[in-house]
């Protein structure tokens, strides 16, 4: 198993998330989005696991600011979830090809 999770260290889900790695006793690679982006070839991994639209976090003050709401394209879409990585939905957590957006045990628990 090759866990990777993608947050903040101030999303409480993504709190929950590492805690529930932890107390398994998994292994898994926090990558903090506030200091490191996710790379296009991830968020195509993601993408293709869960969907793009999964992914955006329709409550993020930047959806309403860059206009998210309105545009339809999903090129442009993910170029914006690219450099805006607060408008990420998280965590994101990867298995390899399997993924999932938010608080998920009982897909994780699958995965063990």
């Amino acid at each position: 198993m090759n866990i990777q999770i993608f947050g903040v260290k101030k999303c409480f889900d993504t709190q929950k998330a590492e805690r529930y790695f932890k107390e398994r006793k998994i292994k898994y690679q926090f990558i903090d989005l506030n200091q490191k982006a996710i790379s296009k070839r991830e968020l195509e991994t993601i993408k293709a696991a869960v969907g793009l639209d999964k992914l955006i976090n329709e409550k993020a003050k930047e959806y309403k600011t860059l206009n998210l709401d309105k545009i339809r394209g999903e090129g442009v879409r993910e170029e914006l979830l690219l450099n805006n990585p607060k408008l990420y939905k998280t965590p994101i957590v990867r298995n390899g090809k399997n993924a999932t957006v938010g608080f998920e045990p009982s897909i994780w628990k699958e995965w063990e």
